[in-house]
């Protein structure tokens, strides 16, 4: 293609800068944002909706949504006021609200006020309940029932009459429904051997716990039972337990996997050892009169081997007398079930459930498969104890002979105050002022170890008992003890719950014990069953000076003569304008439920088994 036929580019002329701006000034639209463009339309619509319904008159619909709405956003103001308030205004407001009350309020109501939290914060998780009744909400609302019925002329007796009873023993009753008051053995209906057995041991009448437990155990009523020690409380849930067997073999003869009818549980190997004998000894006396059956008992307790007992386990089994961790082994093992028993007493409750047996109470209460006659029995019973079986028992009758953690009035108390490096020498004094045989105490183990080394090297005949003994060495020492064979036997707390010891008419405590109730146990080894006997305390700087309070407070409640050193000891609680009263942990008087021994001592041990747990045991 030649040049010439080619198609020539037209050249297109821009328009000069002068025209151009001369157009842009013609369409130029100033911007606006688009909020302000949305509240323009925003108020064309409402003008033309006021426009367009201004002379309409509003229905009554209308109206009414209008005054909702009035009320609702009245509301949100009012919410939007109340949130826009300070926590730290409330609190304010709420403490001087508080202050203003309290203002109002004794000293004695702030400090029952202070003490009711705190027994709230320690109370037990739940009550003792098996778990079945637990998941499936089972609830006893009656008792057992009972063939046993006091005579005519006990019936017919009238309430006043049965009250002055109780005043005359100085007993202490609470409870629907309490059965009277027995004051001889053979209307209690108990069978003639076991009564001649008690007299040729020179019991001829029973003691004031016995004459009012032992008719409400037979009711098949739930007890809780306090009395000074060495005041028979063994023998009023003997008793009914023995009867109990009874009357279920003479309806059909146990025969090899049956049973227990009731079961017993001790806090101490060496207590369940002698509760054990006991029963033996009764059940024996019955089965000799060729009037009853003999009756087949278990003793379940650690260091020993199950093999002795297998010609009871190989029978039909009546009574079981136990420490809890081996009878849940043999529960565990079934050697034996609780499918038919319904009897159950927990010798020292208020140990039982303290002292780190609480969880296993509530195994064995899961071994349970119907309702339970329950008995708890102490010379110590706290209120915190006390509340907490209430909530677990049926009905329960409290049986009281004296305050709960008084000391035995058939004690004679003498305090000394003796230097630490001067109490063995001392102790060879004291032990003259009795003849043999003497329990000497001490908190320590290795100080009884230390005592009966230096007695021994004195030529005094002693044993030693403690915890870490072994059990032939417990067993030992207790039996050469009662038999005579010792003169003196230096024990620590093991041997201060519920043992008795014939004759003992002196008690020595080497070193006080920090809680109140152990000092009682301990000076209740002598003046047990009507019998007087003489308690010696050591004390120096080294004992607390609350615990010495304890020890002043108890001495005047029991009308002993208190030493100059003590009565010198004030207490704080007088100088704050506030009343004395016990504490309702462990029952002492010289101090409350803020400053109690016994309350530290638990949660010391708490602690220090969170810490075990949380390092995996190291």
């Amino acid at each position: 293609m030649s040049e010439d036929e080619r198609p020539k580019r037209r050249r297109i002329r821009s328009p000069s800068p002068a025209k151009q701006d001369d157009d842009d000034d013609e369409n130029y639209v100033p911007y606006i944002p688009i909020a302000k463009r949305r509240e323009e339309k925003l108020a064309k619509l409402q003008m033309w909706g006021v426009r367009s319904g201004k002379d309409r008159p509003k229905k009554p619909e209308e109206e009414a949504a209008e005054r909702e709405d009035a009320v609702k956003e009245e509301e949100l103001l009012r919410e939007k006021s109340r949130k826009e308030r300070t926590l730290l205004l409330e609190a304010q407001q709420v403490h001087m609200k508080k202050a203003v009350e309290d203002s109002k309020k004794t000293a004695d109501q702030k400090a029952e006020e202070a003490d009711a939290e705190i027994l709230e914060a320690i109370k037990s998780r739940r009550k003792l309940a098996s778990d079945l009744e637990l998941a499936q909400g089972i609830r006893y609302s009656d008792p057992l029932e009972s063939s046993w019925r006091p005579p005519q002329f006990v019936r017919d007796r009238s309430d006043e009459k049965n009250q002055a009873i109780r005043e005359k023993y100085h007993i202490l009753v609470d409870g629907d429904d309490v059965p009277p008051p027995i004051e001889s053995f053979r209307d209690m209906k108990i069978p003639e051997p076991i009564v001649q057995f008690l007299r040729a041991n020179k019991i001829n009448s029973p003691t004031p716990i016995q004459l009012q437990g032992i008719p409400a155990a037979f009711s098949g009523r739930d007890i809780i039972g306090i009395a000074f020690t060495g005041s028979g409380k063994t023998l009023t849930f003997c008793i009914p337990l023995i009867m109990l067997a009874l009357e279920e073999e003479a309806k059909m003869p146990f025969v090899q996997g049956e049973g227990p009818v009731g079961i017993i549980l001790c806090p101490s190997r060496e207590l369940a050892s002698q509760t054990f004998d006991n029963i033996v000894t009764w059940c024996s006396a019955l089965a000799q009169s060729g009037k009853y059956p003999q009756l087949n008992c278990v003793l379940c307790i650690g260091g020993i081997s199950m093999n002795e007992q297998s010609r009871a386990l190989n029978k039909g089994l009546h009574i079981v007398v136990a420490t809890p961790g081996r009878l849940i082994d043999m529960l565990e093992k079934k050697r034996f079930t609780f499918n038919n028993c319904k009897y159950l007493c927990m010798d020292e409750a208020d140990r039982m459930i303290d002292l780190g047996f609480e969880d296993d109470v509530r195994n064995i209460m899961s071994f349970f498969k119907r309702q339970r006659q329950t008995l708890l029995f102490s010379a110590t019973m706290p209120k915190k104890i006390q509340d907490f079986a209430r909530e677990s028992l049926i009905k329960p009758i409290l049986v009281n002979v004296g305050r709960a953690g008084a000391a035995n009035l058939d004690v004679l108390q003498v305090v000394e105050y003796v230097k630490q490096e001067a109490k063995m020498v001392y102790l060879l004094e004291c032990l003259q002022k009795t003849p043999p045989p003497v329990i000497i105490f001490s908190e320590n183990k290795n100080e009884v170890d230390d005592i009966q080394e230096y007695l021994l090297l004195k030529g005094i005949e002693a044993v030693a008992i403690h915890g870490s003994k072994t059990q032939e060495e417990r067993q030992y020492a207790i039996k050469s003890f009662k038999s005579g064979a010792k003169d003196v036997m230096v024990a620590s707390g093991v041997a201060s719950k519920g043992l008795d010891f014939n004759d003992i008419q002196h008690v020595i405590i080497f070193s006080m014990p920090k809680e109140i109730e152990d000092y009682v146990h301990q000076i209740g080894r002598t003046g047990r069953s009507g019998k007087t006997g003489i308690a010696t305390t050591f004390v120096n700087m080294n004992t607390p000076e609350q615990t010495l309070l304890d020890l002043k407070y108890l001495l005047m409640e029991a009308g002993q003569k208190v030493p100059p050193f003590l009565t010198s000891i004030d207490d704080p609680r007088q100088a704050q304008g506030l009343s004395v009263q016990g504490c309702p942990v462990c029952g002492g008087l010289g101090h409350g439920i803020s400053n109690c021994p016994k309350l530290e001592e638990t949660q010391r041990r708490t602690m220090a088994a969170h810490r075990t747990t949380d390092t995996g045991g190291y």
